[in-house]
């Protein structure tokens, strides 16, 4: 009956430690880091098809976004899906696209720490060559590193910081490519 008894208390022990890690568990993945998957090629060659990121999710609630943070947010356009980009710009900041280069405060903006210098930015329906936009309070401005084949602010325009899922922090898979996700500013 004692060895029972010791037995029963071991099991309860081990269920309490599963559940206690399943509910920290359930925490972390709904209110502070969140993994994504990237899909597509409009952030090559920062980050490639099929790769995981995880994202902090408490960035987006708590802390003020800079130029060249990566984020995760649900699409403008398309609700059920979410769009990896870099902010550019954020409130008050003025913008425009001229030349194949990005001016942010009438500043030619300095991207070769993740653009190659053959990289060209061209204008969109919503960024028309030339012409200065101003983000307003509550936005930014975001594109993907792969101009040509990117889907960003400059069609579809400024993102509401509240479509922010999080703030990519750490690429996890595949685990050859594991780093951390640093603001190149």
């Amino acid at each position: 009956m004692e060895l029972f008894k010791k037995i029963t208390k071991i099991i309860a022990d081990v269920l309490q430690g599963i559940v206690v890690v399943g509910a920290l568990a359930v925490f972390l993945y709904g209110f502070v880091v969140q993994p994504h998957e990237v899909s597509g090629s409009s952030m090559f060659p920062t980050f490639k098809d099929k790769e995981f990121l995880l994202s902090n999710l408490l960035a987006a609630r708590f802390q003020t976004l800079s130029k060249g943070d990566v984020v995760v947010f649900h699409s403008p356009i398309e609700a059920e899906k979410s769009y990896i980009k870099r902010v550019i710009a954020t409130a008050g900041d003025q913008v425009r696209v001229e030349g194949g280069k990005v001016f942010l405060n009438n500043i030619s903006l300095d991207e070769s720490k993740y653009l190659g210098p053959e990289v060209q930015t061209y204008s969109g329906s919503f960024m028309q060559e030339g012409q200065n936009v101003t983000v307003p309070e509550g936005n930014i401005l975001v594109m993907g590193d792969n101009r040509p084949f990117s889907s960003d602010s400059r069609e579809w325009g400024f993102l509401l910081e509240d479509k922010i899922i999080g703030q990519s922090i750490v690429r996890i898979y595949p685990t050859s490519t594991f780093t951390v996700i640093r603001n190149p500013y």
